[in-house]
């Protein structure tokens, strides 16, 4: 079976099935361009380099409208993602996926992704929020399908995106603006505004600057609802407080009239970036550059079909904030025959995000505690007050990091590239959960524990029930390199490895409102179940090897083996006996978990550069992987994460461009993955059995991509059609949660006309206004549907003065 799909996908590729990932600009002349990439951290053509690489440069960035980071995403066949909206995502690569952590928890408890997310020199992976960088001015993103630990490091376990921004020029002055508005079908109006500039101070020194406005509007509906707590859904409360509620008992019910809102899902992106390049000799060059964004987002971006079609009944405020700076600085120059470069950078990223949480109640096993009275002489009657639950969360996050490598001359038979990296990460969350009716019910708000680590010490609000008030820090140390010696002219082998040693360190607390003067007050993880002041410490070597053979000049071969890893951690929810004595105790830690990768590639440029086919077929071993579980009523009230099991997973990528005609261009690519759990391990977590497939895991995906230039009077003219393939896949690899999402196909339409420094362009995204299953959630204890944006039609205008 699985040789057969390969061989129906070569032949679809062969026909034309095509995608953008592949998709770099063409010429003016209809010949395939060629782009440079860095993805072996020298400056090398992308067929030269003898990985698997794909890059969007900025013409095809813009020919498909691509902003966030969503957007980029679904134009990619081999990579999915698992989130809720703007800012809250996880990306897989080639089928190595987990369903992620609620970002709720994703601070306190959320494991590192395993695919890093760089700009440019910078890995800004961060636990279930990815930095959703608007794609303004970027030279091309790449992706690196596949390990890439040996030179990007912790998390490049199933691949690494780096976004390339454009540098400041000394060559001449550049600046160019485009402002856009679209309609979104029965939802708002979107508007953006786009400008750069690049200007020459003097001839040694530039500066750049680039700037965003986008405003999204929106396209789900919080319509009314009512809310109380129902027994019957929720029967299985822990044994301490089954009594709560009888027959007797009244239900208070939440009524959310105050925040009902048609079209309640607005966001937006602005920043800029501001860039010097200093020419200090023929040698030695110096960058600086700052980036600044803010993102916003109101509302959800998932819907209930209980509901219906895109409509939700929130009871608490949905909103985000997610404002980050980064300042990199890169020197770059030349000793003798020797390259040098010392790059580093900070990065500052601050989140505030509240969620209605009221779903909860539906299988929280304390709820009745926090939410009803109790009998007494007095009051014998007993009562569920206000069901509405709601998060408001804060975190910080700091990331320094450092790396100084050499390379010797490419052109040299033996060579070789390495250095020394350093990375500090710190994530500091407060995540206070509230209780409406809590107060009422005696509640006394407290304050954090923990006897030293505090991120904010002071008492929270009332109607706090329980709250996170936790630091995370992680060092990493490494050293790495790569060897690469020419056997002869055609035929190099390449040989790599990192050693690394991390520290990762979990303080503060988790803490619970008093009633009274009574109740638990929580836990210091200083103190509790185990923890101690102690960094956990983790070091290890992974190793590389690559066969390369350049069979012509428009030919090469090659063969892979990378491994991967991502860190372990400290288990939260960890060291203390279970909720039910039928499951056994989480751990206090979490391992690492690790991948073998083994593949075989080819990159291909055939009939006068007028097609390009590119391709991996490749093995994976996914060892001890990290999975997450919340199980309030058999296990633990927290969230924990398990070395859970082992898979395996076999697949097949390609993308192929082809110039079919001097005006008609067939830009794309497709992937084919079968994955399969191959071991379990987990002792707490239900998984779904041996032999199940991976979740958010299509088994095939292609997209395709059609563009026709021709000239109208002293115009350039130009329309293009594309399409995109999903097959079904499952949200999730526990057992309770496990559910088929459906297969789905969007098409997307333009038609644009050129003169001079001016452009502009009509489109319509998802002409059938299809609703894409994307990523069914029940992360707020009501299942919900992650889906795209609606039929949606825009227009672009764009001035470039040189």
């Amino acid at each position: 079976m699985f040789q057969r799909k390969i061989l129906t996908c070569a032949v679809m590729s062969a026909l034309g099935l095509s995608s953008y990932a592949a998709a770099e600009e063409e010429k003016k002349d209809k010949s395939l361009e060629i782009i440079e990439v860095t993805a072996t951290k020298r400056t090398q053509n992308i067929q030269d380099t003898p990985v698997a690489v794909q890059a969007m440069g900025a013409e095809t960035l813009k020919d498909n409208n691509v902003g966030n980071f969503d957007d980029f995403v679904r134009y990619m066949p081999n990579i999915s993602l698992g989130g809720r909206g703007p800012g809250q995502s996880d990306v897989f690569i080639r089928g190595m996926a987990i369903q992620p952590i609620t970002v709720m928890l994703s601070g306190a408890q959320g494991t590192n992704p395993n695919v890093a997310l760089y700009l440019d020199e910078q890995p800004v992976t961060a636990p279930g929020r990815n930095l959703d960088v608007y794609a303004t001015d970027l030279e091309r993103i790449e992706v690196l399908p596949g390990p890439q630990g040996t030179l990007f490091g912790a998390s490049s376990q199933a691949g690494t995106i780096r976004y390339i921004t454009k540098k400041p020029d000394t060559s001449g002055f550049e600046a160019g603006f485009s402002t856009g508005l679209e309609t979104t079908k029965n939802g708002e109006m979107s508007n953006k505004v786009e400008a750069y500039v690049n200007i020459p101070l003097t001839e040694d020194l530039a500066f750049r600057g680039a700037f965003y406005n986008v405003h999204k509007g929106g396209y789900i509906d919080n319509v009314y609802g009512e809310f109380s707590i129902d027994p019957n859904v929720n029967p299985d409360v822990a044994d301490s407080v089954k009594n709560a509620v009888d027959e007797s008992t009244t239900y208070v019910t939440a009524r959310n009239t105050h925040l009902v809102e048609k079209d309640f899902n607005d966001s937006f992106y602005k920043g800029a970036r501001l860039g010097l390049k200093y020419d200090i000799n023929d040698d030695w060059d110096l960058l600086l550059q700052h980036t600044t964004q803010e993102l916003g987002a109101d509302g959800v971006f998932d819907y209930d079909p209980e509901v219906g079609d895109l409509e939700v009944q929130r009871f608490f405020p949905d909103k985000l904030r997610d404002k980050f700076s980064q300042t990199a600085w890169t020197a770059t120059g030349m000793v003798d025959e020797l390259e040098i470069v010392y790059t580093g950078a900070f990065l500052d990223r601050e989140v505030e995000q509240s969620i209605d949480y009221t779903g909860y109640n539906n299988g929280g096993g304390y709820i009745p505690w926090y939410t009803c009275s109790y009998a007494s002489d007095e009051v014998p009657h007993r009562e569920c007050l206000d069901p509405t639950k709601g998060f408001k969360g804060q975190q910080e996050q700091t990331r320094q990091t450092h790396e100084f490598r050499v390379a010797t001359d490419a052109s040299k038979d033996l060579r070789f590239i390495g250095g020394i990296f350093y990375d500090n990460f710190e994530i500091r969350t407060q995540d206070d959960y509230v209780y409406v009716s809590t107060p009422d019910l005696g509640f006394v708000p407290n304050a954090p524990i923990s006897d030293s680590v505090k991120v904010n010490p002071d008492p929270r609000m009332p109607g706090v029930a329980f709250f996170n008030d936790i630091t995370r820090i992680e060092d990493q140390i490494a050293v790495f390199g790569e060897l690469s010696y020419d056997i002869t002219d055609k035929l190099t082998a390449t040989a790599g490895l990192r050693w690394y040693q991390i520290e990762s360190d979990f303080a503060g607390s988790s803490n619970f409102a008093q009633k009274g003067e009574d109740g638990d007050s929580g836990r210091d993880y200083d103190k509790s179940g185990g923890h101690t002041t102690e960094p956990l410490t983790i070091s290890d070597t992974i190793t590389k090897f690559n066969l390369s053979y350049k069979a012509t000049d428009d030919v090469l071969l090659y063969g892979t083996y990378s491994e991967g890893f991502r860190p372990g951690g400290f288990n939260r929810g960890g060291g203390v006996p279970s909720t039910n004595p039928d499951y056994p105790d989480v751990g206090l830690t979490y391992d690492t978990d690790d991948v073998r990768n083994y593949e075989l590639g080819w990159k291909s440029v055939l009939f006068d550069n007028n097609v390009r086919f590119n391709g991996n077929l490749y093995f994976i071993e996914w060892t001890d992987m990290q999975v997450s579980r919340f199980d309030p009523v058999n296990v633990s009230i927290l969230t924990f994460i398990e070395n859970a099991a082992d898979s395996e997973i076999k697949g097949l990528e390609g993308d192929l461009a082809w110039t079919a005609t001097d005006n008609l261009s067939i830009f794309g690519a497709f992937s084919y993955n079968q994955t399969e759990l191959t071991a379990l391990k987990a002792e707490v977590i239900e998984m779904a059995p041996v032999g199940s497939s991976l979740p958010l895991t299509p088994k095939f995906q292609t997209s395709l991509r059609a563009r026709y230039d021709w000239e109208v009077g002293d115009m350039l003219a130009n329309w293009q059609i594309a399409g995109q393939y999903a097959d079904s896949s499952f949200n999730s690899i526990v057992a309770s949660e496990r559910e088929e999402q459906e297969a789905y196909a969007l098409f997307n339409a333009s038609i644009g006309v050129e003169k001079d420094s001016w452009s502009a362009k009509l489109y319509i995204d998802n002409i059938t206004d299809k609703r894409a299953t994307l990523f069914i959630n029940d992360q707020d204890d009501i299942k919900r549907v992650t889906t795209n944006r609606p039929r949606t039609v825009g227009i672009t205008f764009g001035y470039s003065f040189f």
